[in-house]
């Protein structure tokens, strides 16, 4: 070990490029660095439109592009087809929501030969001299010029969009379509449609298919039309269309049409804008999951007078207040990290929506939010981030999945839309709850967090086996019988399949859920569920090695009933896989893993990882095995298995490797461009996953833990509104980010709050952030730093007593 220090003392040398100094000051904008196209092409999915945040509207353009499931594509080969109201971001699955797209042509020959379908109405957009389409985004924002001379823009409120269609000078006849059928998948069914032909208002329905699972559901909306700077009166022609045929003088659709059709609307045409007065044509869109009634009803609440202005800066105002709660210093920073931290917080509060007075299933006076989407990807960071900063928000979200299992038996796990969605892993809605809980549970009662409810919700997961666990709860009966989940378990309920991953995350949802018990004073339950938290032992192979490895010796497994293992490649799911598998949801995928490989799934216990060092040999075997999981690429960037993989080094007391693989990650796989992100976003997983790479911190949800590193700015401020404090973080001798993400002064020394010197260098506690703190950062650029003397500096593990 020590020649790999010396050696990682001189790659670490190089100093970090100069960065011009700025006057550091609250950033009072936080929105002007957002750039929201961040992660719009290259698999990222991330929806670039206008939203509040978390808000159920998410107003943006839609393309032909393949990769559009949050609609829009930033490659400008692809078409706009047109500007639709309901979005999610960054997922994979089928194409989700993007329903009922407005429209707009400067001419037609006539009415009756517009050319209303998707594929006949579709344009280019102007095209930038970088190539890039004449796209611009802020936060509750979007504009778009098309190639046929007119401009788009739109914003939102929490249940409505607002466009502005501005037409080109000497448009004689302004036409406007209202597409009720076509979602993203042209799944809809069942489509109702009335038009008033005086004032232009429509109102309709359809029924459209889930993303990620067999449900439906129906959406509603309601579109009014009003004129900019002049009165724009009746329509001068109106009428309904089927594909490529528009019927004059037609005003509603009955369900006249049914199976698969997906293009039915309204089509308008008004008189333009008097002489001298541009013709801008403002449509407000309100949408609902109860009735059209609703929806209209939303519009007129939230935007009453088509103010387009106001309603942008609303929005506006709103991310500058969220987002601003944390601030960075940018002394020495260059403008592209500030832009690159403030996009990746923006991207964690597009999603879950705030569904609330919008859940079609049962009457509840109960926050409700949807588009979970799943809490597979986000339960491992981005709650952790939002405990940080909101608070508020997130007791509400705490209490829709509380009222969920209320009503459906269990917490949800993927959901969009209100229909429920194929479960990815375990039930990972227990450690949400418990990371609410072990955060702010003094606080819960006063957040309206009934104590009572939410334990009743973990034990309904824990205990409880569902109809269906392919949707919703775990395979409860044989969690309890065998104590891990055997792969030839053949009960009914759901696909037998992922049994290895699915027992590390139940092993981690009942670690949760002993960590909410303890603190209720269940000290039999604290203990069950400690004991179920253990289970993880129960799948470690300690005989099986990489294959021309023998040095990485013992594995995560499947098990059969009988208590023999079964055997999985450890390459398995990786790039080094002989049968290039992907472990992707499949009913008939029997290798035990979801989505990662064995190997990354062998370091996932982040509530004992001083037991899983000690099943791999000690701290040199297992330091040997992360280094071997990265210098071999089995470390998958894209992936949330493999995201608290960089922070592992803490546990073996060398956070100076941790601090150089975060930051190699950071350099090497994020930036600022439209393909800024690795993979899918996943409701802003990955962007929780950079932003705390860059704020020097990585949580271990369901605890007081966050485990420290150094931030890549000179300080960072977290203000929490639920405790009215400001935490800021300090680092003392900063320098700047090295470019390349080696070396640099970097690594922590030693670490104070206020003033006085802390027990850890690798970790802090939640009390830190209640109570207001000042901490200081010592760095240094000697990567060979320690996380302090006395067992207690290292982060805590289960088995070594932590946690208590």
């Amino acid at each position: 070990m020590k020649i790999f220090y010396l050696l990682l003392s001189v790659v670490l040398g190089a100093s970090a490029p100069s960065v011009q100094s700025q006057s550091s000051a609250p950033i009072t904008d936080p929105a002007s660095f957002v750039l929201p196209f961040i992660g719009t092409t290259n698999g990222g999915h991330v929806f670039p439109g206008a939203t509040l945040p978390h808000g159920m509207a998410k107003v943006g353009m839609d393309t032909d592009s393949p990769g559009n499931q949050a609609g829009y594509d930033a490659n400008a080969t692809f078409n706009a087809t047109g500007f639709s109201q309901l979005h999610d971001t960054g997922t994979g699955g089928s194409i989700s929501l993007s329903n009922f797209k407005l429209w707009a042509f400067v001419n037609c020959t006539d009415f009756a030969h517009c050319p209303t379908s998707i594929a006949s109405r579709k344009v280019l957009r102007n095209v930038l001299p970088d190539g890039s389409p004449d796209d611009f985004a802020s936060p509750g924002y979007f504009s778009s010029n098309l190639s046929t001379g007119i401009r788009v823009e739109l914003t939102s409120t929490r249940r409505t969009g607002l466009h502005r269609y501005t037409f080109p000078p000497g448009t004689v006849e302004p036409r406007m379509v209202v597409d009720i059928t076509d979602d993203g998948q042209m799944s809809s069914t069942f489509p109702v449609m009335t038009l008033d032909p005086s004032t232009a208002r429509v109102t309709g329905q359809a029924e459209f298919a889930a993303s990620f699972g067999p449900g439906r559901y129906t959406a509603y909306t309601c579109v009014d039309f009003a004129g900019q700077g002049f009165e724009l009166g009746a329509p001068t022609e109106y009428g309904t269309f089927l594909a490529d045929f528009p019927v004059q003088g037609q005003t509603d659709l009955n369900q006249l049409y049914f199976g698969f059709i997906d293009q039915l609307g309204a089509l308008f045409t008004f008189a333009p804008a008097p002489e001298g007065t541009p013709t801008v044509i403002l449509a407000r869109a309100g949408v609902s999951f109860i009735s059209s009634e609703q929806a209209c009803e939303n519009a007129e609440e939230e935007i009453p007078d088509f103010d387009f202005d106001s309603v942008s800066a609303a929005s506006r105002a709103t991310w500058n207040e969220l987002l601003g709660r944390i601030q960075v210093d940018t002394t020495n920073v260059t403008t592209e990290m500030i832009q690159l931290f403030y996009s990746a917080l923006y991207r964690t509060h597009i999603s879950p929506a705030d569904y609330t007075g919008e859940n079609p299933k049962w009457n509840s006076t109960e926050p409700y939010y949807d588009s979970y989407y799943c809490n597979w990807d986000t339960f491992r960071a981005l709650y952790s981030l939002t405990a940080l900063h909101d608070p508020v928000r997130f007791s509400e979200i705490v209490r829709a999945m509380i009222d969920i299992q209320k009503h459906e038996g269990w917490l949800p796990e993927c959901r969009g839309a209100t229909a429920q969605q194929f479960i990815q892993g375990g039930s990972n809605g227990d450690p949400i709850l418990g990371e609410f809980f072990v955060k702010y549970s003094e606080q819960a009662a006063a957040l309206n967090v009934s104590a009572d409810d939410l334990y009743t919700a973990l034990l309904a997961d824990a205990e409880l086996q569902p109809p269906n666990w392919n949707l919703q709860g775990r395979q409860a009966n044989a969690w309890k019988e065998f104590n891990y989940v055997p792969q030839d378990m053949f009960d009914a309920g759901g696909a037998n399949t992922k049994q290895v991953s699915r027992t590390l995350e139940y092993a981690f949802g009942d670690f949760a859920i002993s960590q909410v018990a303890k603190i209720l004073g269940k000290a039999d339950d604290a203990a069950k569920y400690a004991q179920r938290a253990e289970n993880f032992n129960n799948v470690w192979n300690p005989n099986v090695s990489v294959p021309g490895t023998p040095s990485v010796l013992g594995m995560m497994q499947p098990r059969f009933k009988n208590g023999t293992f079964n055997f999985t490649d450890p390459r398995h799911c990786s790039v080094h896989d002989p049968e290039m598998a992907t472990c992707f949801l499949n009913a008939a995928d029997r290798d035990g893993f979801y989505e990662a490989s064995p190997i990354v799934y062998s370091q996932f216990v982040p509530h004992d990882t001083a037991r899983l060092i000690e099943l791999q040999g000690g701290n040199e075997s297992f330091v040997n095995r992360l280094d071997f999981i990265f210098n071999e690429s089995y470390f998958d960037v894209t992936d949330e298995p493999s995201m608290q993989i960089p922070f592992m080094y803490h546990y073996a007391n060398l956070p100076g490797i941790s601090t150089q693989r975060a930051r190699l990650i950071i350099a090497e796989s994020f930036n600022t461009s439209i393909s800024g992100i690795p993979g899918n976003d996943v409701l802003g997983a990955m962007g929780a996953y950079s932003a705390f790479y860059l704020l020097g911190m990585y949580p271990v949800p369901a605890t007081r833990q966050y485990l420290l590193s150094s931030p890549f700015f000179s300080s960072v401020s977290f203000f929490n509104p639920v405790f009215n404090s400001t935490t800021t973080i300090k680092a003392n001798g900063f320098e700047g980010n090295p470019a390349n993400g080696t070396g640099g002064k970097v690594f922590v020394e030693s670490v104070t709050v206020n003033g006085e010197p802390y027990k850890s260098n690798c970790f802090l506690d939640w009390d830190v952030f209640t109570n207001g703190s000042l901490v200081e950062l010592t760095l240094t650029d000697n990567p060979n730093v320690s996380c302090g003397a006395g067992a207690e500096a290292l982060p805590p593990s289960l088995s070594t007593g932590g946690f208590s």
